[in-house]
């Protein structure tokens, strides 16, 4: 080789590798405005994965993010959110998230996931899809009304508080976490998901707010239907064995009265306050989610003469299951 080109070849070789290690660097981050949190900003051809803790918070991320989002489900379908614990691959996979969708009320699990994000990857967005919504109490026994039911929640409370004093100070302190069951809910959820989705991808600002436009939309109109389907339904009662559709109730003018109390089955006693109850409601049908225990719900019914009827509030396809059990509802209201 000829020794005078030789300089010329090793600072062309130098130029070409500063030039592409400029081109394939490190993400562009920036920082959240209003917590100071570093961002990591998205890469011009790569999907954002986005981890969510529920299923149907994964259906609002792809709704609003389309091609541009990969959902990653910390709680797969069929378990139970409240105890589950992640495997170490389900882990791995959900640490590469850019993006956490936490539900955000009274889920101990996202915390556990919150300090890991800050720990190992401080360029995770949190967002937390319950801010802006009007959070309810979970209790067993302020949902009935009328003198018996009056009567029926007092005697429950009582019961429980001479059993074990000590574990119902907290009775009246635990939020509802089920916040998806509301429509009206789902739309200030899709509406945090979409300033997360551009805090990340500010240059495709516009397709994230044409999806979400267009998916509120869908959303006006499954409340829309859900309102015709429950008007007027006089005994507006319905019972179920876990408490999940407190929110749902609240919407639509419903009772929920749930089986399950402080989430432990129902004693004896409890069992024989709970059919008194469901007769003098007109209840025949005791909604229960393929993540619970039947048992409690089977022996109700069976006093009653009624069914057993399953309805998920974790399903993915959000307006179509909310179409679904409104229909399932309505047909068994009086």
């Amino acid at each position: 080789m000829n020794l005078k080109i030789l300089p010329l070849l090793v600072l062309l070789t130098v130029g070409l590798s500063l030039f592409a290690s400029g081109c394939t660097g490190p993400s562009n981050s920036q920082n959240n405005e209003n917590t100071g949190q570093k961002v990591e900003v998205a890469g011009p051809n790569e999907p954002i994965i986005v981890a969510v803790s529920v299923l149907p918070q994964a259906e609002f991320v792809e709704k609003v993010g389309g091609d541009k989002v990969k959902t990653v489900l910390i709680i797969p379908p069929g378990a139970d959110p409240h105890t589950y614990e992640p495997s170490p691959k389900e882990m791995g996979k959900v640490s590469e998230a850019r993006m956490y969708v936490t539900v955000g009320v009274d889920m101990p699990f996202e915390k556990v996931w919150i300090d890991r994000f800050e720990s190992i990857n401080s360029g995770t967005l949190i967002v937390n899809s319950s801010d802006g919504i009007q959070l309810k109490e979970l209790t067993a026994h302020d949902h009935s009304e009328g003198e018996g039911a009056e009567e029926h929640a007092a005697e429950l409370e009582e019961d429980e508080n001479k059993s074990d004093n000590s574990t119902q100070t907290g009775i009246h302190e635990e939020l509802d976490s089920h916040i998806w069951t509301s429509p009206a809910n789902a739309k200030i959820m899709v509406e945090n998901i979409c300033e997360g989705l551009v805090k990340i991808d500010p240059e495709n600002k516009e397709y994230y707010t044409q999806n979400r436009d267009a998916y509120l939309e869908e959303l006006d109109a499954l409340d829309a239907r859900i309102r015709e389907k429950l008007e007027g339904k006089t005994e507006r009662s319905f019972m179920v064995y876990h408490p999940s559709w407190g929110y749902f109730a609240a919407d639509y003018n419903l009772t929920m009265i749930p089986v399950e109390i402080e989430g432990k089955e129902p004693s004896a006693q409890d069992l024989a306050k709970l059919i008194d109850l469901s007769k003098e409601k007109q209840v025949k049908v005791i909604f229960i989610q393929p993540q619970f225990s039947t048992r409690s719900a089977q022996s109700v019914a069976e006093e009653i003469g009624g069914e057993v009827v399953a309805v998920d509030p974790l399903a993915k396809d959000y307006i179509g299951n909310m179409n679904n059990v409104s229909d399932i509802f309505a047909r068994n209201l009086v």
